[in-house]
């Protein structure tokens, strides 16, 4: 299934909020911009923005413009000053002939899959409907992998295997899931789940008792036997984001990243240790935080922690009732597992 993210930015006119804040504007900001393909929101608002996130408050909604939380290439995104607040402004472009195009406020009906993200969708392609954060008991419970074909051990798209457990009901689609890291809070030593990787989906073919004949119709990787199957998620497929700053305090860190590296960079998918009960919504936008270095003062011959510092910006794309997905937006200096994020 096809799948995109569009950035909405705003509700209404009446969601329009005064930005009484000084420094909203880059230095070097342009008077307008035209959007092209390629462009993600979050580039946009880089360009005008020292605070990206912010977009929405700034947002200025034309009701001439049937959808206007949509932007599309071509359009032309204006700053303009009301009662001398900035606010961005959106002109659509209007086709009137083979090769002749004027700018101007109207209606555009144009497919949503070509709105532009908010970030880069190929980024986070598997993760919006396939990698999941469970519980053990969801995992070990689950109906496993049993044998290949001709007994072997791995299988792949287009292969006919078996598997065996709970097949009970009318499902016929299951993901295929292996077993991640378990996760535990580095503060409290909460549990707070397992990361189950998604390898591919298989549909069932045939049932006799526990057994079921299998045919791997997808796989990202090569499918072992004990690869657990879960039930495809009945969730949209299409995630909004509101590039916003959390509506709670949030203070948390990196527990992991995709890959199972240590290191981490810009555009790498991160996984946070809070989620839906600390008030994690997807878009929100976090800090994150190095922490400060333990020196020895010189003078008192003390060791002093010194502040944490700014190193970068990631976005939340997932969330679960205990942590969350992030993507890692800006990185202003290389990070690690065990930096904190912290509201912006």
């Amino acid at each position: 299934m096809k799948k995109m993210i569009i950035a909405v930015l705003a509700v209404s006119l009446l969601s329009v909020l005064t930005w009484a804040q000084d420094g909203i504007l880059r230095d070097n900001h342009p008077d307008e911009y035209t959007v092209r393909k390629g462009d993600t929101l979050w580039d946009i608002s880089n360009t005008f923005l020292n605070t990206p996130w912010m977009w929405p408050e700034i947002w200025h909604v034309n009701p001439q413009i049937e959808n206007p939380h949509l932007i599309y290439p071509g359009d032309v995104i204006r700053l303009i000053y009301l009662d001398g607040q900035p606010r961005l402004t959106l002109d659509r472009t209007v086709r009137l002939a083979p090769g002749d195009t004027k700018l101007g406020p109207s209606v555009r009906v144009l497919p949503n899959e070509d709105a532009i993200p908010a970030i880069p969708l190929d980024r986070i392609d598997s993760f919006l409907s396939r990698s999941r954060i469970l519980d053990l008991d969801d995992l070990e419970g689950a109906p496993y992998m049993l044998a290949g074909p001709e007994k072997r051990i791995v299988v792949g798209a287009g292969d006919t295997a078996y598997a065996r457990g709970d097949f009970s009901g009318d499902i016929k689609n299951y993901g295929v899931f292996r077993k991640g890291d378990k996760y535990v809070d580095p503060e409290t030593k909460e549990f707070l789940g397992i990361h189950a990787q998604s390898i591919g989906t298989v549909s069932v073919q045939s049932l006799k008792d526990d057994i079921a004949t299998v045919k791997a119709i997808r796989s990202t990787e090569e499918i072992r036997m004990g690869d657990r199957l879960l039930p495809n998620e009945e969730r949209s497929v299409d995630s909004i984001f509101y590039p916003s700053a959390p509506d709670t305090e949030i203070e948390g860190v990196i527990l992991g990243v995709e890959g199972g590296v240590s290191q981490v960079g810009k555009m790498n998918v991160v996984i946070l240790n809070r989620g839906d009960r600390e008030g994690l919504q997807v878009g929100n936008v976090l800090a994150i935080y190095k922490t400060g270095e333990l020196v020895r003062d010189r003078v008192t011959n003390d060791r002093v922690q010194l502040p944490d510092e700014r190193a970068g910006l990631l976005m939340v794309f997932r969330t679960f009732e205990k942590m969350s997905f992030g993507l890692v937006l800006e990185a202003e200096r290389p990070l690690s597992v065990n930096d904190k994020v912290r509201n912006p």
